[in-house]
């Protein structure tokens, strides 16, 4: 399996500013510095993602120029890069994936599962919402004596 390469893909909100992915993993962002005094350096590079890595481990400086900024970051990426498993890119992916999941909920008007009402039935035959503690610890002493009774073991 041949190794993605890095690819520049234009932010649509900001005409001096790229993403740079690593087949579908955002690598880092060259962009045009905002805000800063007219005799610093006038582009920026951030190199590195999270999850998947340690935030120490992402890197960032600033240049003179768009291609010394890409020169900077594509050595530190090599960098980068070797201390990289695929665990590392399996981890931004999924947090990708929540995260777009979550905001499809939203978009949609529709609740987390941890937003919902949770219903259950304690052996004492009340139903009550496990996610209102006042309602959970009123229901502990059935539930436990029902898992003992069954042997039911939490470590």
């Amino acid at each position: 399996m041949a190794l993605p390469t890095l690819t520049r893909r234009r932010y649509p909100e900001r005409p001096d500013c790229w993403h740079i992915y690593y087949g579908d993993v955002h690598a880092g962002t060259i962009a045009r510095r905002v805000g800063n005094p007219f005799d610093t350096d006038p582009w920026e590079w951030n190199c590195g993602f999270y999850p998947g890595s340690h935030p120490r481990e992402c890197t960032n400086d600033s240049a003179a120029t768009f291609d010394q900024a890409r020169a900077d970051f594509e050595q530190a990426w090599v960098v980068f890069l070797s201390k990289r498993t695929e665990a590392d890119f399996q981890a931004w992916r999924d947090a990708r994936d929540r995260h777009a999941w979550k905001y499809a909920m939203w978009e949609a008007g529709e609740k987390l599962p941890s937003q919902k009402p949770t219903m259950m039935r304690c052996p004492c035959g009340e139903m009550f919402d496990s996610h209102r503690l006042e309602n959970t610890l009123i229901h502990v002493p059935p539930i436990t004596a029902e898992h003992q009774a069954r042997e039911i073991h939490r470590a």
